[in-house]
């Protein structure tokens, strides 16, 4: 019999906990080919179906609304039941299967309801799906697990809308289009079930110290203001696509390209930044915000070669905000609340994500220079306040957590 050393153990669990980032990453993969596929063309879908702009404005927010809320409930429900599979599986079942029925909606009512639908349930399977990552970020680095997965999950939200920017140009129907996305919506699952049973407990990735404390760090809601302070300074991209249509900025074809572009820079931020996170911690997610901060006044003043360089602007801080900005909550938040610590930080990011991009709306109405001084200003002061709390950021990694990796506070 083989004697197996600590060393290759050690080796065997980290591969393990790579394959297993690497399975979530491509149904993430699949699944944004399929709804972000969807959300690329359901505007026009809805207009087709007869329904009104003040209609789609309203269902976009309120599916947005419930998608942010019910991640608060979501990440509390798997904690407390530690079915974390259990809850993710049925996210992404709802989340999935929503998207093709939207072939089969005979009214821009039905439609609705199905929009909603596909918001709650990525609602429902986030936090989870994130705090099982988180464990398996403990053995091959924060940053480059979360970093890979949004870069996987990038592509497919690339690869997606352009899939079915092709089927329109071709002269398919708005309803073919939404059925093939029954393709990737059916691989996503099925990736999704082999990861299930390839890895049933995720949580033994990560070791679990010994921690009684059950009320969230007082430096994670520190934390949640400075990214609540980024969320509401990052503009929709329908708002910049507004802006191109309203100046003719280019052709309307453009848009799908403009937006996949911004999340292919996303998907290569999110690797490249991951990297860097791990080895210097909350500086890279600062760096990141820096760059991204200048999109505003390039997106909205620049002619289509700077509003272009914006848009990848604009993808970077994106990618930063789905990838190191999560990575650094594993780090402040016992292993046993972590479901609830990514369900409590979505949804603060999303409301301030929701009241920023509201008055944005109103002040592009109203002045143009505001919105810009708006978004850059509290982009930067959100760089300031991370900065300041920085140091206790790092700190925060010894609440619960049994990894002996570096710190994430300002490197010194």
């Amino acid at each position: 019999m083989r004697f197996v050393s600590l060393r290759e153990r050690r080796g065997g669990i980290r591969r393990a906990a790579f394959r297993f980032v690497l399975f979530i990453g491509v149904v993430s993969l699949f699944a944004d080919a399929t709804y972000e596929g969807a959300r690329s063309i359901v505007g026009p879908y809805m207009l087709v179906l007869g329904s009104t702009a003040t209609a789609v404005g309203i269902i976009a927010g309120f599916g947005e609304l419930v998608g942010y809320g019910l991640r608060l409930v979501s990440g509390r429900v798997s904690d407390r039941t530690r079915s974390y599979w259990t809850v993710t599986l049925v996210g992404y079942f709802i989340n999935m299967l929503a998207v093709p029925l939207l072939a089969l909606a005979g009214t821009w009512q039905v439609a609705a309801l199905l929009m909603i639908a596909e918001r709650a349930g990525k609602a429902i399977r986030n936090p989870a799906r994130d705090a099982m990552l988180s464990h398996a970020s403990s053995q091959i680095g924060r940053g480059w697990a979360f970093g890979l997965h949004e870069a996987l999950d990038q592509t497919g939200a690339m690869v997606g809308p352009l899939l079915l920017a092709l089927v329109l140009y071709l002269n398919g129907s708005y309803k073919e289009a939404f059925a093939l996305l029954l393709v990737p919506a059916i691989l996503a699952l099925s990736f999704l079930i082999v990861a299930r049973a390839a890895y049933p407990n995720p949580r033994d990735f990560e070791p679990e110290a010994v921690n009684l404390e059950e009320k969230l760090p007082s430096v994670f809601w520190l934390y949640l203001l400075g990214a609540g302070l980024v969320a509401a300074a990052y503009a929709d991209f329908p708002l910049i696509a507004f802006h191109f249509k309203d100046v003719s900025l280019a052709a309307d074809s453009w848009t799908p390209v403009f937006y996949a572009t911004a999340m292919g820079a996303a998907g290569a931020a999110a690797l490249v930044l991951g990297r860097l996170f791990d080895r210097v911690g909350i500086v890279a997610l600062i760096g990141a915000l820096l760059v991204s901060c200048f999109f505003p006044v390039m997106v909205f003043y620049g002619g289509f070669t700077i509003a272009f360089v914006g848009i990848i602007l604009w993808g970077i801080g994106l990618g930063a905000q789905e990838s190191i900005m999560k990575a650094a909550v594993a780090h402040m938040v016992p292993s046993h609340r972590r479901a609830s610590a990514f369900g409590m930080f979505d949804f603060g990011f999303g409301v301030t994500w929701f009241v920023g991009s509201a008055l944005m709306g109103f002040l592009y109405d109203h002045s143009l220079v505001a919105l810009v001084a708006f978004s850059m200003s509290l982009q930067v002061l959100a760089v300031v306040w991370i900065l300041i709390i920085g140091k206790r950021i790092g700190q925060g990694r010894s609440v619960g957590s049994a990894d002996t990796k570096p710190s994430v506070g300002i490197a010194t």
